[in-house]
């Protein structure tokens, strides 16, 4: 395995990313997960970087984690809200991270609605941006962080069966985790109604189950979304109560997957809806875990674009 440097780049998507250069991350981010477990978590690793955090939708997890992630480092990080920026009056988004740029921000990290965002706006600048979230496209930092979680839990990724089930269409973290799940050769299912299932999924490196139990039937993992109703323009399914009843991952619907299945969810969840009440609670939910993950991640992820080898 060779080790990547990253210094420079951004991180848009998973999406033709190399095993090599996820695994480096990866291995990176093990590091940080030690530095975590300190009662001192600073170092000053960044010491006189400048990370911009600007976030158009509402965030606790992600924000929150990158926040800490470059503050654990001694990085100066700035937040901005889509509601407190420029933005609201008129600016468009290019001058917005030009001027970002003109302030010496060192790195942008951006979550925003629309898909395909955070591509464009890394043409315009310079300097690192990072995605946290664009739309119904992209999550990679998420999908990492779930990739580091499997990885801790089971040594390797390769020929694990994971389950990912809910919301899929609407979902940019079921997106990141398709492509990384696959580069890390795992193999990756798609389960949930026809409705809510991607439309270009016979062009995905997916198996896919619009029944339950049969997409649970033998997984390793099962990684459970929400439904983003914000997303949907339109009925989806007839209830809630009916999508509980034929989709949501219980105790009972967890029998026919493996002994040891494992149990997921990037949140936030709606117990009850789309995942059981008390499953968040078992012994195989990694569901904790994923968010401390998430900031040995996002560590590792800052720590590799402003300019460090892995």
């Amino acid at each position: 395995m060779s080790v990547i440097n990253f210094a420079g780049r951004d991180l848009l998507g998973l999406e033709g990313m190399s095993r090599d250069e996820i695994t480096t991350i990866l291995d990176t981010a093990t590091t940080f997960s030690e530095v975590l477990r300190r009662d001192v978590k600073k170092v000053p690793t960044l010491r006189g970087k400048s990370v911009v955090t600007m976030f158009f939708e509402n965030s606790t997890r992600t924000r929150s984690s990158f926040e800490a992630a470059g503050k654990y480092m001694s990085a100066d990080v700035i937040n901005i809200s889509g509601s407190t920026s420029s933005a609201t009056k008129g600016e468009s988004l290019k001058d917005t991270f030009l001027t970002l740029q003109a302030l010496t921000a060192d790195l942008v990290v951006m979550r925003t609605p629309h898909s395909g965002a955070c591509h464009q706006a890394a043409e315009w600048v310079n300097i690192p941006v990072v995605n946290a979230g664009d739309g119904t496209h992209e999550h990679p930092t998420q999908g990492l962080l779930d990739l580091m979680t499997l990885r801790d839990a089971k040594g390797s990724l390769e020929g694990l069966t994971v389950a990912i089930v809910g919301d899929i269409a609407h979902s940019r973290v079921a997106r990141s985790n398709i492509w990384g799940l696959h580069a890390m050769g795992a193999n990756v299912r798609l389960v949930g109604p026809s409705t809510l299932l991607p439309a270009d999924a016979d062009r995905l490196p997916v198996t896919v189950f619009t029944d339950l139990h049969a997409g649970l039937e033998g997984a390793d993992v099962v990684n459970v979304l929400r439904l983003q109703l914000e997303r949907q323009a339109r009925a989806l399914f007839p209830t809630e109560r009916e999508y509980s009843r034929l989709f949501g991952v219980t105790k009972s619907a967890l029998r026919v997957a493996k002994p040891d299945v494992l149990v997921m969810h990037p949140g936030p969840m709606n117990r009850g809806l789309e995942i059981g009440g008390d499953v968040p609670d078992l012994p195989q939910s990694l569901i904790e875990k994923q968010v401390t993950n998430g900031v040995a991640v996002r560590m590792a992820v800052l720590y590799l674009l402003l300019g460090a080898e892995g």
